[in-house]
């Protein structure tokens, strides 16, 4: 089903928007149109479109719609292109996010992460009072909301990673409001029975970003690789949007929650060994390894199946990737820092 290197956007871009069958499947019994909030995002247009065309295969016809600010038109157009009805909407105003249309099922993919420190008013608010302002709004739909791994406090890697059971310890204004963007649906749960599901991920790969772009990269550029984060999780972009559309049937009160992630717990040092071998290039490194991020993902992967495609995969693809010049969306994950300051 996959080649053996993706050599292009076109090429990249298809597939990630493969539906798979128990996503098709999924869409037959899921009722109600859906709504994508923050859908010009990195992962937002390829989510989108990958709900449509599992309609599409289902032979169902479901309403999709895409709510974001669009300050980059061309998101607008590739969405409107593939049947996706959009909305222009500032949500950290309330007025326009009562004007909503309202749905039975909601993806919330709203979240500011970068450019935290110095601007920690503008973090709060996209991570806590606009989440308050769509948990009322849409009380009465399924939501699956868009969290991270970082809520989890930093461990060591012999431990397994966190299961979704760890009680969850935020470092710093980023993964601290994300873990309130989780409190205000956890409030919307307990006043309104709102179903709800929270999607812990970390960390999605697609070639054009990714903590695998950010190795390869440093690794082209002559870089020394930094060990201090020893061990990563990472999922192809493909597999975390099904995923997180998929989760619309695991919507429940009390919330539930997943971590979306690969189903290794990736060593720094091998995947950087591996893409130097692609590459051709001398790697170094320096950093000794802590405790880190990481996430056990077996719950996710009991219920939806092994991600399609393998982490050496993911590491053949990007290193042909980065080696041809391929198109970078210059946004580092930063998956190394473990002070909570992004």
């Amino acid at each position: 089903m996959y080649p053996e290197i993706i050599d292009n956007e076109e090429q990249l871009n298809s597939l990630l928007r493969v539906p798979n069958s128990a996503l098709i499947e999924m869409m037959k019994s899921l009722e109600g149109d859906i709504t994508i909030l923050g859908v010009a995002g990195k992962m937002g247009v390829d989510l989108a479109i990958l709900a449509s065309n599992a309609c599409k295969e289902a032979g169902i016809k479901k309403r999709i719609i895409g709510v974001a600010r669009f300050s980059d038109p061309a998101a607008k157009d590739e969405l409107e292109k593939n049947d996706i009805e959009t909305v222009t909407a500032d949500l950290s105003e309330p007025d326009e996010v009562n004007d909503l249309e309202l749905t039975a099922n909601v993806i919330y993919m709203v979240a500011k992460k970068f450019g935290t420190s110095g601007a920690e008013d503008l973090t709060w608010v996209m991570n806590t009072l606009v989440p308050g302002y769509v948990a009322r709004h849409f009380q009465k739909s399924r939501i699956v909301v868009f969290s991270t791994g970082c809520v989890y406090p930093l461990v060591d890697p012999v431990n397994g990673g966190c299961t979704e059971d760890v009680d969850p310890d935020p470092i710093g204004t980023y993964a601290t409001s994300a873990m309130g963007r989780e409190m205000m649906f956890n409030y919307a749960a307990r006043k309104w029975q709102t179903e709800i599901c929270h999607y812990r991920l970390n960390y999605s790969i697609d070639l054009r970003y990714g903590v695998l772009h950010d190795i390869a990269s440093k690794i082209l550029a002559g870089e020394v690789i930094d060990l201090s984060a020893g061990h990563f999780n990472c999922i192809w972009q493909g597999d975390a949007i099904s995923q997180a559309l998929l989760c619309l049937l695991q919507c429940s009160n009390p919330p539930a929650i997943f971590n979306v992630t690969g189903p290794e717990q990736v060593c720094t040092k091998y995947a950087a060994n591996r893409l130097a071998e692609y590459l051709e290039i001398q790697v170094s490194y320096t950093g000794e390894a802590g405790n880190v991020y990481l996430s056990n993902s077996a719950k996710a992967t009991a219920l939806f199946g092994k991600p399609g495609v393998d982490l050496e995969t993911l590491i053949k693809w990007q290193a042909n990737w980065i080696q041809k010049g391929g198109r970078s969306l210059g946004k580092a994950t930063k998956f190394e820092k473990t002070d909570g300051k992004y």
